[in-house]
């Protein structure tokens, strides 16, 4: 069971826990750690590598991300290495940066289990691709193959306004929604749309708190599976106002690896609170691969891909395979409409049906959106 976050009382916010890059930036040496999908595994020891290399803006919770998740890994059984130089005008981090990239190849990252974007701005917003950004060509190379081989993601509030230009990043970061604008920091309530995910089960259904709060280029919906809402009748959206679906945190399992977003977490403040470190934390262990539960991030879309595959040919098992899909499309109309104890029940019966196609991946996936399903009735 997770520990409570008790370092957070204890000065973090003034820097009482600051530690010296001796004990957490390694310089990027290669790590004779196994890769990250193996580095995971419940009750080992793992490691977690923070970006706050900033070209753009420079947000001032980026200092804060870093200790509060230095205190974090203390307290719940990982380690943190930095990747913040002091560039331009941003200050960086230089007691606790590493001395050079640790971008060089997805062998190197492989020793992590999990890399955060704790909202490294690099100002690319104009689209021009030969404008520098966070990582340059070589290393988005080597990101690229870390998470393809099983490796986390986890995106703090500006990580959907760099690399503009890399339509992969923006399809990492959540299904194209890339940073619009936002309103005034004020205050506003969150909705819980997926309660049992490990970054949840700690939340209130509706979830107040002052922030600032992003307006996305698009609904990334249909790519990820929503975490959390914003409620436009809380606050004064402004212009970029996306309506009564306005998702603010996801998640996904993108291309072998595991992604999480939470939009949140701009005003320094947040890296005091308990509770926003304790959905911070659920969010580091699943795409650690150290939590599961709650669905594990599964989407319809994600199942129905599988099941396309399948069903093509005359034979039996595209026959089954047909079958499923159409089950799937029968449970995802059900819970579309909110009826999510029939969702549950039509995907039961195609996890029944999928077994006979011995596919491990499709009956596993299926359960998860039982499990994601089972949990939202009644809630």
């Amino acid at each position: 069971m997770r520990k409570l976050l008790s370092l957070i009382t204890t000065g973090l916010a003034a820097g009482a826990l600051l530690l010296t890059g001796a004990t957490y930036a390694s310089a990027g040496a290669e790590s004779d750690a196994a890769p990250s999908a193996a580095a995971a595994e419940a009750a080992e020891p793992y490691k977690v590598l923070i970006v706050g290399k900033t070209l753009g803006f420079r947000h001032s919770h980026i200092d804060d991300t870093t200790k509060a998740v230095i205190a974090m890994g203390e307290e719940n059984g990982f380690t943190v290495d930095v990747w913040d130089p002091p560039i331009g005008r941003s200050p960086g981090q230089p007691d606790l940066t590493m001395d050079s990239t640790p971008f060089t190849s997805a062998e190197a990252l492989s020793q992590y289990a999990t890399i955060m974007f704790a909202s490294p701005v690099d100002g690319t917003n104009n689209q021009d691709p030969a404008r520098p950004r966070t990582l340059d060509d070589a290393e988005l190379a080597a990101f690229q193959g870390y998470i393809r081989q099983g490796g986390g993601f986890v995106g703090l509030h500006a990580a959907t306004d760099e690399m503009h230009a890399v339509p992969w990043f923006s399809e990492l970061t959540g299904g194209s929604a890339r940073f619009r604008n936002h309103p005034a920091q004020q205050q506003a309530t969150m909705v819980v749309e997926s309660p049992n995910h490990p970054s949840t089960t700690m939340l209130p259904k509706e979830w107040s708190r002052f922030d600032e709060w992003y307006n996305f280029t698009a609904n990334p919906r249909e790519d990820v599976h929503v975490l959390l809402t914003l409620d436009e009748s809380t606050y004064d959206p402004g212009s970029g106002a996306m309506g009564t679906d306005h998702p603010i945190s996801w998640c996904q399992n993108f291309e072998g690896g595991r992604s999480w977003y939470e939009g949140a977490g701009h005003v320094d403040s947040s890296y005091s609170d308990p509770l926003f470190l304790e959905h911070l934390l659920g969010g580091i262990e699943w795409t650690a691969g150290v939590a599961e539960g709650g669905g594990n991030c599964v989407t319809f879309p994600e199942v129905e891909e599988i099941t396309a595959d399948l069903s093509e040919g005359g034979n039996r098992n595209a026959k089954l395979g047909a079958d499923v899909a159409d089950a799937l499309a029968a449970a995802e109309a059900a819970a579309d409409e909110g009826d999510h104890a029939a969702a549950a029940h039509i995907l039961k019966k195609a996890k029944g049906k999928a077994h006979g196609l011995q596919d491990e991946t499709l009956v596993s996936k299926l359960a998860d959106l039982v499990e994601w399903q089972d949990g939202l009735v009644d809630y």
